[in-house]
């Protein structure tokens, strides 16, 4: 059971993350960024979110063990 809600978790995560990044790199074409600009944008974002479910994970973790 523990390894599926796990696998639940990372795929949320994972979809987040990327809606996040599609999002930024939508937004910043419409501000007339480059492609490249855009696209460093969209993995800025996806990096911010993996990072911060991370942190969040190892904060929750300390209190759960």
């Amino acid at each position: 059971m523990t390894v599926a809600v796990l696998l639940l978790a990372t795929t949320l995560v994972i979809v987040v993350a990327l809606l996040a990044a599609a999002g930024a790199g939508k937004l910043a074409r419409l501000d007339g960024a480059t492609y490249p600009t855009a696209l460093t944008r969209a993995a800025t974002a996806f990096a911010a979110v993996i990072t911060l479910a991370t942190a969040v994970t190892a904060a929750l973790g300390a209190f759960l063990t």
